[in-house]
């Protein structure tokens, strides 16, 4: 099946096979007729299915021209890292139609924001605390919002954001066409649905295995002070890798003690500068930095083609963060490998998660030299993937992003030459 034969415009669908994509995804071909034919949508899928199209590209194709400070289209979701992917991922779409695209969220100045929505932008995708400030100071209202979409609504309640989503659809028009997509529909989810869409179409679909790609799970059972140099071993055959930890002091100290180690690491969570965060997933993507160390709010959202390993250091606090961290690999068709280390103190609470998750009882110890799937990246004979400068660039940028990253590996090759 193509996009045009599910009702994608014939220049939307040349935009898309210009970037190489020819065939929509499962909730894609099930939900893009009914929204283009302007039907309120609650679609049900798991991350990294292919939503932002599933709703960007009818949005895209009935949006209308905005006026200054007043948008035609708004897309709510949870985090900045994804208010930046979606509209990364919308804007030469909605250039093929004239229309323009922004994100709006914290930790960016308000200046520019400001000034980006006096001049008028047709599609805004916003972060709820940000754009609740920004019509607070006048410079946007809603009032002309006739296309609503509200994105990752299950992340949206698990972060406390649904009284400002609620605040915020209570400013829409209330002839609206709204477009829900979430990883669950119960809930706090299901008041949204009935409170704020009419008679909405639902389409529930789980990824296709061709789609899914080919996960490995695995709980090693490792001593508590040898999980550093077991996720360096790790994360030095299977990159890029993103390590999660549960806080945002010990994401800034597991991407040092890696550095230490010889691995490229950059941290990202809550206290980094947006500039900061901004650098660290740059390096990321670009392949300057082997691992990306996050909390599980800050990754929320982020999108990386690619990723080969998801390593646990602290374990998932329930089965929902489990799916959504380990979600971060195995997309499209991809191969992925997903590591929880399992020490005495949390052995119980895996144990737990592992009867919730459906996969066997137990840890086994690690044995790294076949921790190494289709998708690993091996490094060069000095410890190090070979790079362009750029790539050495971008790894200087994410050093930075990192205090004392950079002086953590000065220190371990003067140890080195010491002894």
């Amino acid at each position: 099946m193509t996009f045009a034969e599910v009702g994608v415009p014939a220049d939307l669908a040349a935009s898309l096979e210009q970037r190489g994509i020819l065939h929509p995804f499962a909730i894609q071909a099930a939900t893009i007729p009914d929204a283009i034919a302007g039907r309120d949508v609650s679609g049900k899928a798991p991350t990294g299915s292919g939503k932002t199209l599933a709703f960007g590209l009818p949005l895209v194709a009935r949006v209308g021209k905005a006026t200054p400070r007043r948008p035609r289209a708004l897309i709510l979701v949870p985090t900045r890292e994804l208010a930046a992917q979606v509209a990364r991922e919308l804007t030469p779409l909605a250039a093929t139609r004239g229309r323009s695209v922004a994100a709006f969220y914290g930790g960016a100045g308000l200046g520019p924001q400001r000034t980006r929505l006096r001049a008028g932008c047709d599609i805004v995708v916003a972060c709820p605390g940000r754009l609740e400030d920004l019509l607070g100071t006048g410079d946007a209202s809603l009032a002309d919002v006739d296309l609503v979409v509200i994105d990752e609504a299950d992340r949206m309640a698990d972060m406390g954001f649904l009284p400002a989503v609620t605040r915020l659809l209570d400013q829409v028009r209330s002839d609206r066409q709204t477009l829900l997509f979430s990883a669950t529909l119960d809930g706090d989810v299901d008041v949204l649905v009935r409170r704020y869409q009419r008679n909405p179409v639902r389409h529930e679909v789980e990824v296709p295995a061709e789609q899914a790609g080919r996960v490995d799970h695995r709980f090693w059972r490792v001593d508590r002070a040898d999980r550093v140099a077991v996720t360096a071993r790790l994360v030095a055959r299977e990159w890029p890798a993103v390590v999660f930890c549960r806080t945002r002091h010990g994401a800034d100290r597991v991407a040092r003690q890696l550095g230490a180690a010889g691995v490229a690491a950059v941290a990202i969570h809550g206290d980094r500068s947006q500039g900061q965060r901004d650098r660290a997933l740059a390096a990321f993507r670009s392949g300057a930095a082997q691992a990306l160390v996050a909390t599980d709010v800050a990754a929320r959202g982020i999108h990386v083609d690619d990723v080969a390993c998801i390593v646990h250091f602290d374990p998932a606090g329930d089965e929902k963060d489990y799916v959504h961290r380990s979600g971060r690999t195995g997309r499209a068709g991809a191969a992925g490998l997903v590591v929880t280390l399992v020490h005495d103190d949390v052995a119980r609470a895996v144990s737990a998660l592992q009867r919730s998750l459906g996969h066997p009882a137990g840890a086994t110890t690690p044995n790294l030299p076949d921790a190494t799937g289709p998708n690993r990246r091996l490094p060069s004979a000095d410890g190090e993937r070979p790079r362009s400068p750029a790539a050495r660039s971008a790894r200087n940028d994410a050093t930075r992003a990192v205090p004392g990253a950079k002086r953590g590996r000065r220190n371990e090759r003067g140890r080195r030459r010491r002894a």
